[in-house]
């Protein structure tokens, strides 16, 4: 399969399921508290959706390298099929915060069968088919592509749950991961990866993950930046979910459905935006790690105003800024991360780097939404600006290692396999 071809299909992967995901990301919050939940409880169900994807991480991260990527990706589509449907039974029951919890988590393993597989199978479909381009720059079109298929689905379940009921989107979803399903099963073959022969199963993981600890964790350049996740993901997980209560609060309209389905649509459009500025930032910025400096900085200020800024045009416009911020700063991390790790381990590094930073939504969001129970949204953001500060000593770290991947004039950056 050409270089060509394997960038179409991963660009299609990516919308489809972003659009089924992203059906329900504008009102999630929202559905949660219409069931009955306090908000504390609705950012705990969220923290027990990142527990399953911290508890999951790393064996399905094996399962994309021993048995395959393509498998981990149909079983991550058939999981969150039957999840999502879970979620609606739920809603309807009006059912009490365990079995929430329990459901959040099912959602998580589904996720965890996504991550670092489909990333990983881009990669070393790259590497195999002799991809002479630049990894900052495919990942950016994966996140452009990303952004604008979140656009659409955050937008369209807003007007839908403004039209019908906060239900409909989910089982939209539901129907759009069917069809993600098919369209994986029909068109993602493993390139540049055969699946291994298996022995033991014990032994098997046992040597996986010991080699994965060697290129991750045990992996300097690697290791700094890995740490910074969870600070950093739970963080922007809770920033983007709490958007939507709070700028209907700012607005005066708490059921004003169709407002949060476009917050969440101006978070996808500054993904497309940040997404097509990849390649500036990269001109910009010799060093990759200057690049995510510089974004993690404005970050953890644009936080803050908006959190002691508290006018709905004004945090509307922050948001915006935050997620350009975030949408550009994602496609160099993970390019300077895939140029420090073999094919063999990739999935699975890249599922322990998920790991962590799922690890950090566990305890910071249920830290930042008690917060916003007490003091109120405003607050809580103020202290989510603190928390994503202390990402900046993780990648000066990083930076001191020098490591090839972080100049770009290094490229290629592809690790080997």
């Amino acid at each position: 399969m050409a270089s060509d071809q394997l960038l179409r299909t991963y660009l299609t992967l990516v919308v489809v399921s972003t659009s089924a995901s992203s059906m329900i990301w504008g009102i999630n919050t929202l559905f949660l508290l219409d069931a009955g939940l306090s908000i504390g409880e609705a950012f705990a169900a969220n923290a027990f959706f990142t527990a399953g994807m911290v508890l999951f991480e790393v064996p399905t991260g094996v399962v994309a390298d021993t048995v395959g990527r393509r498998t981990s990706y149909l079983l991550g589509a058939a999981t969150l099929f039957g999840s999502t449907l879970l979620y609606l039974l739920l809603w309807h029951t009006s059912a009490p915060f365990a079995a929430w919890a329990a459901a959040s988590a099912l959602l998580g393993l589904g996720f965890t069968f996504f991550s670092g597989a489909t990333e990983a199978w881009l990669v070393d479909g790259l590497t195999a088919s002799g991809y002479d381009g630049s990894l900052d720059t495919a990942f950016g079109k994966g996140q452009m592509a990303s952004g604008i298929a979140m656009m659409g689905g955050t937008i369209g379940g807003g007007l839908l749950a403004q039209a019908t009921n906060l239900g409909v989107p989910y089982l939209v979803r539901a129907v759009l991961l069917g069809l993600t399903f098919l369209v994986a099963w029909r068109s993602m073959y493993d390139v540049g990866f055969a699946p291994k022969p298996r022995v033991s199963v014990r032994s098997e993981m046992a040597g996986i993950l010991r080699a994965s600890l060697e290129h991750g964790l045990l992996n300097p350049p690697v290791r700094w930046l890995m740490l910074a996740a969870p600070f950093a993901s739970g963080v922007s997980v809770y920033g983007f979910y709490a958007a939507q209560p709070y700028l209907l609060e700012l607005y005066g309209s708490a059921d004003s459905y169709a407002i949060a389905g476009l917050t969440a649509g101006l978070v996808a459009g500054a993904q497309i935006a940040g997404g097509a500025s990849v390649s500036l930032v990269a001109r910009a910025f010799r060093r990759r790690t200057s690049a995510l400096l510089i974004t993690a900085g404005v970050t953890a200020v644009v936080l803050a105003l908006m959190g002691l800024v508290q006018n709905f045009w004004v945090v509307f416009a922050l948001l915006a800024v935050w997620s350009v911020m975030f949408a550009a700063a994602m496609p160099i991390r993970q390019a300077y991360l895939n140029g420090l790790i073999p094919s063999a381990q990739r999935a699975t590094v890249l599922s322990s780097d998920s790991l962590l930073g799922s690890t950090g939504g566990v305890v910071i969001q249920p830290v930042l939404g008690r917060s916003a129970d007490v003091w109120s949204y405003g607050p809580s953001y103020v202290i989510g600006a603190g928390i994503q500060l202390l990402v900046l000593p993780f990648i000066l770290l990083a930076r001191r290692e020098r490591a090839a991947s972080d100049n770009r004039a290094s490229e290629p950056v592809l690790a080997p396999g």
